[in-house]
């Protein structure tokens, strides 16, 4: 899994069939000190994240392994909200 923010999100209007009621979400990734630097990421969205939330997503072929995305052409899933993130025993990250 990786992590990342919520930075937005993609509408579109026209799309394959299986993609169709799909909520897609932007996501750039963050570094363990909470800062977001990493790529940007179009992801579907299985968890009911927002803008401006952290998330844990994958990629590959385990972004179809939830129930939302089982065998639909995707690439990456949020599969987790995080409510905090601890490194090393400092807290990083609290979800308000």
């Amino acid at each position: 899994m990786l992590m990342g923010m919520v930075v937005g999100t993609v509408v579109s209007t026209r799309k394959e069939q299986e993609l169709e009621g799909l909520k897609l979400l932007v996501l750039r990734g963050m570094d363990l000190e909470g800062k977001v630097n990493g790529p940007v990421v179009v992801a579907v969205d299985a968890v009911g994240a927002g803008v401006g939330e952290v998330v844990l997503y994958c990629s590959g072929s385990s972004a179809r392994q939830t129930q939302v995305t089982k065998d639909r052409p995707v690439d990456a899933t949020v599969m987790a909200i995080v409510d905090q993130l601890e490194v090393g025993g400092t807290l990083k990250y609290v979800k308000e």
